[in-house]
């Protein structure tokens, strides 16, 4: 690595790109310390110290008290609370400005801390400074236990519970009269549900936090230190003051170093702590001796955006500036998903719907019964009826199953090493209609390799060239040869290993990027690369960039005249040129005829071979002929501006081709994209015929698609009427009808593979109007070359603003804009830690097949939680709000008590609807196009007339039929009697006792109970699938097996058995026993219910495009 001396003054460089949103707190906390430590020196110690702050500070005994007693006024509270923010800050504060790390010199700094440049620690202080400083690690943010135990007991439906629990305790007493200990016993069921619940949600947290901190320490992050004279990878939790670390372009600052070597190019971005979205110049000077504002310390959490640098670790862990920031923040709230917020809509519209028919009941009551019928119903039968809706109307395994299903959707995606960081990637994925995925590394291996050589009059391949040319020493080599090897060795920024040296050299392992790692082993193999290292010395090096596209560097053989290599595009270099070498070595003019000969073969090893091709150029300087770098040669800052204002008259040495192949998979994965309505653009700074050729490959573009360009595109932008129609032939609204698995097939093979795909230069994209890029978002295959960050930017935004629903790969620093505009950025698990950081979603093993998986999972949890929602809701709202409306409506005693309403809705059910989030889906769920978030919801119009208009009425009807059954058979009592009974319901009525009528409705209601229970074990089945039959969803065995369904069965006759067959439950609940034959008869019932979905599904699949296939759910 080229190390150079630093500018002397601070320069801030535009960031013509988004930077990661920090944390406005820890923003604000940064520039708060950084104005107090600034103006320091100005302020007398007597107003730093504001002694008159102490008595604003309560005794610890009045803070805990003042949490149940309001002691001071809200102002005197808010006043007191700043007042103590202060005093941290300026304790913070002091602490860093006796920092004196950025002023001291660099031998100082060494001295100080103990390390040496060369041989960095030893382990015996390494482990000294372990004991002494601990790991680097922050501490985890407080626990906030009030805050969480708040969120258990009183958020969401718990606060309805909370008031039922009172109405139902003030309906035992001092309401009722004389006091019933069914409303009691109530009160004190729910309060057990509440605690259940809590417990539940804390349970699950734990779990959640537990899962997602196993999954994130899979992620691969390493540091590169210098350790008993050796460089090596490390953990950054392992480092320790002193510890000296080497940064490259894509690395983050593992903790806060001083930087005593940089590139002149070197940027730092420190958008995350400071929220200043600029990148800044690192110098080896101080600029500031304000250790914040100063440009010769890297603090962790930065990023390094461009260039290389050197630093000795100062701080690591709580020590460092983040850490310090840390303690005086709070975490940042959990992020709710859009699920989350959808089903907690349900859960409101319910919780309103309920409220209000509870309501309705209370004023029927108040207005009519109450005056009417005196005696039928009591004020607290009426609160506790109107309650009783509340309680139980909302399904209360809704928002355990959707936390449930996230959470194991992120364990299955764990399975396929895929990082989720959080759940908010899960269900995201699901509508993911278009994927820019860059080249090198995500559709090809990056086991990129020389295949070609090329010079003026020559070409042959790079095995011929090695056959025919090694050496043992650079002399050796033929003069056009040695000028090739100079640019391959040294004008790269790739290093071997040098504990791998007795490995051939086309084997090798090298550090760096691909491109130059293939060339350095081209340059080993030709001669080994110790013997440049002896010969020459690097003065200068300017980094490849992607605006650029080219890389130099300024080099001297000993006692010599400074010379330049440049490799890069040949497209950027050629402009440059005025001389090339033939194979001879000899060099001559660049005339038309030997450019266009250089761009023809540029052309057909990109369009043949597909291979990326590099300039190799140079540039020397004759004794008689003036030399604007032997004059800077002792200043690199001056010999950096010099050797790029000198990229004039440069002389070709040849052209290189480098071949990459594609991934063995990525064919099969284009094909899963395709099919699952998923559009696959490629964008990537190589040359558009070499990205031609790769996506042609990869099976992106077919042999008998007609590519088009940017003419064609134009074309279509003046004529939208037909390029809409085309549109609307296209993949979407071609898919739309691809419902059931008939036709799931022949709708994967209805895609745009025909259609012309589009390949664009980046340079095209300049100044292109809305309705062209309107056109561009509707090819079925975009491949945009030559792409610079901003322009893959652009590209991503166009999308979004489209409607597209756009996923970002990339696995360097560049892509990293792309990825934060995108709404899932997708890092490789070999790419950059600054890309791994910024992603949403990292592939652990580098493979776009694993994406698909990911999508895959997105989709699955969207449709197995509209399965329990299918589930819950014909039961808990239909099926036991219409007993209340009977009751109240039309005089029948309540035939579904609410304590067993309860039970169903917060016990009998819950197992199964948890289950139901571990479905495995019924058919490929990428042969389905994605969904539309904005127009495709949970719950719709079609999906309440399934659940209440269908499933909803048969299981209302048979738990009805049970009531009316049971008293008749058990009583005699007819259903014409019951009806409109009102308050005749009493002693005497039909010759019986109020006794035993009440005990005959208690019966009755057990098997309504029971029947309803029989009735969800069919619920259970028809959820399972949506047009697929039951028979081909086997629970026991087979792919999609799921048996721990069929535990739900047994779960609840035991519950209905333990709830309805102890005497103690009859007597406080007013349960009753249950016939025995009520335990068989609701079976046809179910059977019925199967029948007639089975029938439902079978004509939605013959018949796709009829009105039941259009109201499906």
């Amino acid at each position: 690595m080229n190390i150079q001396a630093a500018h002397k003054r601070s320069v801030t460089v535009p960031n013509p790109v988004r930077q990661r949103r920090s944390n406005p707190r820890t923003a604000a906390e940064f520039h708060t310390l950084s104005l107090q430590i600034g103006d320091a020196a100005a302020r007398p110690a007597s107003r730093r110290q504001r002694p008159q702050e102490k008595a604003l500070k309560l005794p610890r005994w009045k803070e805990v008290l003042n949490l149940l007693l309001p002691l001071q006024t809200a102002h005197q509270q808010r006043e007191a609370e700043e007042k103590q923010r202060e005093e941290a800050l300026l304790k913070v504060a002091d602490d860093l400005r006796q920092l004196r790390f950025h002023l001291d010199t660099v031998n100082d700094l060494y001295v100080q801390l103990g390390t040496s440049p060369i041989v960095g620690l030893e382990r015996a202080g390494v482990q000294r400074r372990k004991g002494t400083y601990g790991r680097n690690v922050l501490s985890p943010p407080p626990r906030q236990w009030a805050q969480r135990v708040w969120r258990w007991f009183f958020t969401g439906f718990n606060r309805f519970l909370w008031v039922a629990m009172v109405v139902f305790w003030l309906c035992w007493k001092p309401i009722g009269n004389p006091p019933q200990s069914g409303n009691m016993a109530m009160a004190v069921v729910i309060i057990l549900v509440i605690f259940l619940q809590a417990m539940f949600s804390a349970w699950q947290e734990w779990i959640t936090s537990r899962a997602m901190h196993s999954i994130t320490s899979m992620l691969p992050t390493e540091a590169t230190v210098l350790r008993d004279g050796r460089r090596r990878k490390l953990a950054p939790e392992e480092l320790v003051p002193g510890d000296i670390v080497y940064l490259q372009t894509g690395d983050r600052v593992p903790a806060d170093i001083r930087l005593v070597e940089v590139s002149l190019d070197l940027l730092l971005d420190r958008s995350e702590l400071s929220g200043t979205p600029d990148p800044t110049i690192g110098t080896l000077g101080y600029t500031s001796t304000n250790y914040l504002e100063t440009r010769n310390m890297a603090m962790m959490g930065a990023n390094v955006t461009q260039g290389q640098c050197v630093g000795v670790v100062v701080a690591t862990g709580d020590r460092t500036v983040l850490g310090r920031i840390g303690r005086l923040v709070t975490s940042k709230q959990t992020e709710r998903t859009l699920l989350q917020i959808e089903v907690q809509r349900l859960v409101n519209w319910l919780t309103s719907v309920s409220l209000a028919v509870g309501t309705l009941f209370i004023v029927l009551w108040a207005v009519w019964l109450r005056t009417e019928f005196p005696g039928f119903m009591s004020v607290s039968d009426a609160l506790a009826n109107g309650v009783g809706v509340l309680v139980t109307f909302v399904p209360g395994g809704l928002p355990i199953s959707l936390t449930l299903a996230m959470t194991a959707i992120a364990k299955r995606m764990q399975r396929y090493r895929l990082l989720v960081k959080n759940l908010t990637t899960v269900e995201t994925l699901g509508t993911v209609d278009v994927i820019c995925c860059e080249k090198t590394g995500t559709l090809t291996q990056r086991l990129m390799a020389a295949v070609r050589i090329g010079m003026g009059d020559e070409e042959l391949a790079a095995t011929k060239l090695v056959a025919d040319c090694e050496a043992p020493t650079v002399d050796g080599l033929q003069p056009a040869v040695r000028r090739i090897y100079e640019v391959l060795a040294l004008c790269n920024s790739a290093v071997f290993d040098p504990l791998l040296a007795h490995i051939p050299a086309d084997e090798r392992v090298a550090m760096g990027d691909a491109t130059d790692c293939a060339l350095l082993r081209l340059a080993e193999q030709l001669c080994p690369l110790r013997q440049a290292e002896k010969r020459y010395k690097t003065l200068v090096t300017v980094p490849f960039s992607l605006r650029r596209r080219w890389m130099l560097t300024v080099c001297a053989e000993y006692q010599k005249e400074p010379f330049m290599l440049v490799k890069g595009a040949p497209e950027a270099l050629l402009p440059h040129c005025g001389w090339i070498q033939m194979r001879s070595g000899a060099v001559e003019p660049l005339t038309d005829e030997l450019r266009e000969r250089l761009e023809e073969m540029q052309r057909r090893w990109a369009e043949t071979n597909g291979s990326r091709v590099l300039l190799l150029c140079r540039r020397e300087f004759s004794n008689d002929e003036h030399n604007p770098l032997r004059a800077h040669a002792d200043s690199p800052a001056a010999l950096y501006i010099a050797s790029r204002d000198a990229l004039e008259g440069l002389c070709v040495v040849g052209l290189v081709a480098l071949a990459d192949p594609p991934r063995e998979e990525i064919a099969d994965t284009i094909v899963r994209f395709r099919g699952a309505g998923i559009r696959v653009f490629m964008v990537t700074g190589d040359y558009a015929p070499t990205a031609t050729f790769v996506a042609r490959q990869c099976g992106m573009i077919s042999d008998t698609t007609a590519v088009e360009g940017i003419a064609e595109v134009r074309l279509h932008a003046k004529e939208p009427a037909m390029h809409s129609a085309k549109a609307e032939k296209g993949h979407y609204k071609g898919r739309a009808g691809c419902q059931t698995e008939s036709l799931l097939e022949a709708c994967s093979e209805s895609t745009l593979a025909g259609r012309a795909a589009l390949v664009v230069s980046g340079d095209e994209l300049l100044d292109l109007q809305t309705e062209e890029w309107d056109a561009i978002a509707a090819y079925e295959t975009c491949v945009f070359a030559r792409i610079t960050p901003e322009q893959k930017l652009q590209v991503v935004e166009e999308l979004r603003t489209r409607g597209c629903t756009v996923a970002v790969t990339g696995d360097e620093v560049n892509d990293v804009p792309a990825m934060r505009a995108a709404h899932v950025g997708v890092a490789m698990g070999n790419g950059s830690a600054v890309a791994r950081e910024a992603a949403e979603m990292v592939l652990l093993d580098s493979s776009l097949a694993s994406l698909a998986v990911g999508i895959e999972s997105g989709r699955l949890m969207f449709i197995n939680l509209k399965k329990v929602i299918i589930y819950l809701l014909p039961m808990t709202n239909l099926s036991e709000i219409i007993p209340s409306f009977f009751n109240v409506v039309l005089g029948l005693p309540i035939p579904l008590s609410t304590f067993l309403m309860l039970v169903i809705n917060t016990i009998t059910d819950v197992w199964a609807s948890v289950v139901l989030t571990y479905e495995e889906p019924e058919t490929d769920l990428m042969l389905h196009p994605p969904r539309n978030s904005v127009k495709e919801g949970l719950v719709n119009t079609r999906f309440f007339v399934q659940a209440y208009g269908f499933i909803g009425i048969i299981e209302t009807l048979t738990g009805h039929f049970a009531f009316f059954l049971c008293l008749y058979l058990r009583g005699g009592i007819a259903p014409r009697h019951v009806f409109l009974a009102f308050n005749k319901w009493t002693d005497g009525y039909l010759g019986k006792t109020k006794d035993e009528l009440a005990l005959l409705v208690n019966m009755a209601g057990s098997a309504h109970f029971m029947a309803l229970v029989i009735m969800q074990w069919a619920n259970m089945f028809v959820a399972r699938t949506r047009f697929v039959s039951v028979f081909r969803q086997n629970p026991l065995w087979g792919p999609r097996r799921n048996p721990l369904l069929l535990v739900s069965i047994p779960i609840s006759v035991a519950v209905a058995l333990f709830f309805n067959e102890i005497d103690w439950f009859n007597n406080v609940f007013l349960t009753g026993k249950i016939p025995v034959e009520f335990f068989f008869l609701p079976i046809p019932f179910a059977l019925l219910l199967l029948t007639l979905e089975e029938l439902r599904k079978l004509l939605v699949r013959r018949y796709p495009n009829g009105i039941l296939a259009r109201i499906a759910w």
